[in-house]
């Protein structure tokens, strides 16, 4: 079935007024630097803050994919944990490491010391609610002499290293923590990019931080504009109004000249996510009779036009372990018959094929029997809603490694009983048992069967439909270079991004 397709080219153009002169200047607060001591970066991104630029939750990702912070670990191309703000770190016991600092220093001045950096990570134990990286998991973080700073978890943990390069468990300064929980991260960051100045939901301007550990950025700062119609990015693109554009749509990728489109297998999946806690799809076998009912291979071939490989499991083909390994669900419950049963059906444009998703996954279910309701809104507006449970079932794309790096942790945080990010609801036994043990697991190898484990668990219950595995096109002018084509998706500009 091939979903009929908008006039987008024409719409396309007719937002580029409303984009012009947005990056005419060197930015909002921004400074203007000559060419010698290079360009300023205008980049689009598709979504715009939803709490405040707040470190913790899903803003933290802006930040990182930015160039304004860092955590003491990060992730290299092969998804292990790697120095960042630590230099290195040991093993003491099984609840017990002990990291050696680098020396750096805060974009406010101050010094990188043990004790803030202890600060730091103890104020996101604290955080309501709590970073997704931390769900389930009890943390202390004390100084340790001139440059250790010695973190305990409550049980043990063999992936913390893993853990502490999250997004959303970046260090900041001292200054940056306020009253009753508010973290400001304006000029007080480790990156090589310092937030001058924040304007709402709409723009950001930020300035090389020239005294950044990791050496000088090509760049002197960076525009940057949310702009969530993805076809108004590209054709910012297209225009020469911005010099990097993220999550091109695939309905405007042609028209792209092939040297600015970058295509990069992600570890994201899109999925239909059953709501079990309430409405139609409590029912297991109303749950058996959607998944039954989709066509996943329609919505790589149609909607993503071979952009996306159909869906697997909550893993996909980035994830290169799991190919191969994946044990089917040992049962399902059988498929009743919908017999018009009512379903509020929520997703986002921020992703714009999301939409599109959602309206041929509406008609496959609808004929399949179920009277289906869409609801459409900007992500900001929507994740309270559908974490509270208020749609039956809700399409979302979920980067299965951003938050930890840790299989297991996406398992623990989206599929069990106390999962932060848990927008299907579900609570059972044998998958909370299943996850359990995997996150018992130190040996990667074993983990890794362990989490594949706990997949099926999860895919048995029928709360989650992997619809497809994306790729993401990135738009990138042709005088740019060193842009960060990151298949987890934290990092888009660093310090050899320039024009």
């Amino acid at each position: 079935m091939r979903f009929p397709r908008r006039p987008r080219l024409l719409a396309g153009l007719l937002l580029t007024p409303l984009l012009a002169g947005c990056f005419a200047s060197a930015g909002d607060g921004g400074t203007t630097a000559d060419a010698k001591d290079g360009s300023r970066l205008r980049v689009a991104l598709a979504f715009p803050p939803a709490e405040n630029l707040s470190p913790y939750g899903a803003d933290a990702t802006l930040l990182s994919r930015l160039g304004v912070t860092e955590g003491l670990t990060a992730l290299d191309a092969n998804g292990a944990a790697a120095p960042a703000l630590a230099a290195s770190w040991r093993r003491e016991d099984d609840r017990t490491w002990l990291f050696t600092l680098r020396e750096a220093v805060f974009q406010d001045g101050t010094d990188v010391t043990p004790a803030a950096v202890a600060a730091a990570l103890t104020h996101a134990t604290e955080a309501e609610p709590a970073p997704a990286a931390l769900a389930g998991v009890t943390l202390t973080a004390k100084a340790e002499g001139s440059n250790g700073v010695r973190i305990a978890t409550g049980a043990p943990d063999p992936v913390l290293p893993l853990r502490l390069s999250s997004p959303s468990l970046a260090v900041l300064s001292p200054k940056a923590y306020g009253k009753k929980g508010t973290v400001d991260p304006v000029g007080n960051a480790t990156g090589p990019f310092e937030l001058t100045k924040v304007n709402g939901s709409t723009s950001a301007a930020l300035d090389r931080f020239d005294d950044y550990w990791g050496g000088r950025a090509q760049a002197s700062g960076i525009d940057a504009r949310f702009v969530a119609d993805g076809t108004a990015r590209a054709n910012a693109l297209r225009t020469g109004q911005v010099d990097v554009a993220e999550a091109i749509p695939v309905a405007q990728a042609a028209t792209l000249d092939a040297d600015t489109r970058r295509e990069t297998a992600t570890t994201r999946t899109t999925s239909l996510l059953l709501n079990t806690a309430s409405g139609v799809f409590e029912d297991p076998s109303l749950r058996a009779a959607a998944r039954a009912a989709v066509d996943t291979s329609a919505l790589a071939k149609d909607v993503y036009e071979g952009h996306a490989d159909a869906g697997a499991g909550i893993y996909g083909p980035a994830v290169t372990w799991a190919e191969g390994k994946r044990p089917q669900p040992a049962e399902r419950a059988r498929a009743g018959r919908p017999a018009g049963a009512p379903v509020t059906l929520a997703t986002y444009d921020n992703r714009p094929e999301l939409p599109e998703v959602a309206q041929v996954v509406k008609q496959q279910l609808e004929k399949a029997g179920f009277t289906v309701k869409l609801e459409v809104r900007e992500y900001s507006r929507l994740e309270s809603d559908a974490l509270a449970g208020k749609f039956d079932a809700f399409i979302g794309a979920r980067n299965s490694l951003l938050d930890t790096g840790d299989p297991v942790s996406l398992l623990a945080s989206d599929f069990t009983c106390d999962g932060g990010y848990n927008l299907a609801l579900l609570c059972d036994k044998a998958v909370d048992r299943a996850v359990a043990e995997a996150q018992a697991v130190a040996d990667t190898g074993e983990r890794q069967d362990a989490a594949l484990a706990a997949e099926a668990a999860i895919l048995g219950t029928d709360a989650v439909v992997p619809l497809v595995h994306q790729r993401v096109i990135t738009g990138v002018g042709a005088e740019v270079s060193g842009v960060i084509l990151d298949p987890y998706e934290r990092t888009l500009v660093g310090t050899g991004t320039r024009r």
